[in-house]
């Protein structure tokens, strides 16, 4: 299961998204916004957030202009790692070597074909492991 958010800057492209999912079967929840009305987008960061750090959800994907406050919001809940993603690369990388549990996603700086392609990398590519789980290990004793 997929966890959704966004605030009204990324409304648009979470409903595009959400029809990339189910082409595929992928499951998800949406944890918000319900319309593109103007919102605060730490509400739905920390909701989709909360989701993945308890296990109800394996992964999350969350969505706002820019994708920097809602990564900034999402990555305050402890034991997240989200990575805000512009290309296919980043999103490779931030699985394989940091694990990311959670992909950020700016809607004015990535057009929808490239965000499908950054979350088609982000479900399919696996971590590592190795020096990498060290280092993310690392991160997780700085949460405290």
């Amino acid at each position: 299961m997929i966890a959704l958010g966004s605030d009204h800057g990324g409304f648009a492209l979470k409903e595009r998204l959400k029809h990339f999912l189910d082409e595929r079967g992928l499951a998800y929840q949406d944890f918000g916004c319900p319309d593109a009305t103007s919102c605060d987008y730490p509400v739905f960061a920390q909701a989709a957030a909360q989701a993945v750090a308890s296990g109800q959800c394996s992964r999350g994907i969350v969505i706002c202009t820019t994708g920097i406050g809602i990564s900034i919001a999402a990555n305050k809940v402890r034991g997240i790692r989200c990575a805000l993603c512009t290309d296919s690369l980043t999103a490779e990388m931030s699985r394989r070597h940091n694990d990311a549990n959670m992909l950020a996603l700016g809607a004015g700086i990535v057009g929808p074909n490239l965000a499908e392609r950054i979350v088609e990398t982000f479900l399919t590519t696996g971590f590592e492991g190795g020096r990498h789980a060290r280092r993310v290990g690392l991160i997780a004793r700085m949460e405290g």
